[in-house]
Order: structure tokens, then sequence, then C-alpha cells
């Protein structure tokens, strides 16, 4: 887990505020607040069983948008992680964070709107496969395009699912989730399903 402070790479607007963040995901996250990344999990989301929380700081003048990419780990578009292996299977995610901001705090729960865009595999089965190939069999998969604007003011969401909330037992949550106090409003958010939605962008507009 690190602080960090990002306020001082960029012209800061007259009328902005400091807020502090806390972000844990299984597997890794980017956070873009109003089209500008200011901050990207530190372990690559190339590593098996990343689970970390990073704390920072940041600068954002109101309106804005805090938008939020989770992907768990992945092998492949076949969505599976230890191929070959005994324990080949699908993987699952989940993300929570929390933001300290002049008006309160601002958490992950069901307000936030989030639109999957790799989903896979297509059938589960494709987990038992000897030689599970994606995009052949039961190992289908989909993308979809991330809109452009996803993460600025006035995008229209309104064809977005709610954040599904999660509990801890669903999630395993670990690895850093421990070490920071969480809001009682903090909630673990994906979508539908934590198995095969391998990527999910999420968002929520602060005014």
């Amino acid at each position: 887990m690190r602080l960090a402070l990002f306020a001082a790479f960029f012209a800061v607007p007259a009328g902005a505020e400091t807020i502090t963040a806390d972000i844990w995901a299984d597997n890794w996250f980017a956070l873009n607040v109003n089209g500008r990344q200011v901050m990207e999990d530190s372990v690559p989301i190339t590593t098996e069983r990343s689970f970390n929380a990073e704390s920072f700081r940041f600068d954002a003048e109101r309106p804005f948008v805090l938008a939020l990419m989770a992907k768990d780990f992945k092998e492949n578009d076949t969505g599976l992680e230890y191929i070959g292996s005994g324990r080949q299977q699908m993987g699952d995610g989940g993300v929570i964070a929390q933001f300290q901001t002049n008006g309160g705090t601002v958490a992950t729960n069901a307000d936030w709107r989030c639109l999957v865009v790799h989903e896979a595999p297509l059938d589960p089965s494709c987990a038992a496969e000897r030689n599970p190939v994606a995009g052949e069999g039961a190992c289908g998969f989909r993308e979809t395009a991330i809109p452009a604007g996803w993460d600025m003011p006035g995008f229209d969401d309104s064809n977005w699912g709610a954040a599904i909330e999660w509990s801890e037992r669903d999630v395993s949550p670990k690895d850093g989730y421990d070490r920071i106090t969480w809001d009682r409003a903090a909630r673990l958010i994906w979508t539908g399903d934590l198995e095969r939605h391998n990527t999910v962008i999420c968002r929520i507009e602060v005014r």
C-alpha cells in the first residue's frame, strides 16, 4: 500500500479540492478523473494472485467523474487462469473504493454504473477443457468497446447496469484489504458475474 500525491504533476484548478482515496482490487485497477488517469495499480495485471490496496491523493474540481476500470487476472481470452495445471479455473473479481471529499465520503456501491467490457468463458465448461482455446467451442468470449468519453462529466450511462454489491464472503478479499479502515458506505462491487466478467468499467459523477 502506498501514499502518493499527484497534484504536483498537474496544474490545479482554482476551485479544486484534494481528495484522499483508498482502492483495493482483485486483481487490478486504474482510476481516471475527468479523462485523466490519476492512479494505476502498482502490481501489473500479468501478476497472478495480485491482491493489493493503494492509498493516494489527487485534486479535482466539481463536477468530476470517478471512472474505475477493474480487471480480474486471466491468462488469455479464454478467461481462465492456471491453464494446463490441476488448478485450471475461472477466476473471480471484486473491487472496493472510498474517496474522502470536502462534502463527505464517496464510496463504491450500487449507485455506481458499470459496463462489462470482457466476458469469458461464455460457457463455464471451458474450465474443464484439456486444451482450452479462446474463441473455440466452450471457450468463446465477448469484448465490448470502451465508449469514448466514458470517464467525463455528462456521459450518458443510462444504458449501463447498476453496480452489484457483493459480500466479503463472495469476494474473499485479502492482502491489503484489512489494512484499510473502510467507511460503512463502502461496498465490494462488480457486475453480475464475478467469474465470467473479467474486465469492467464503473463510474459515478460527483457534483
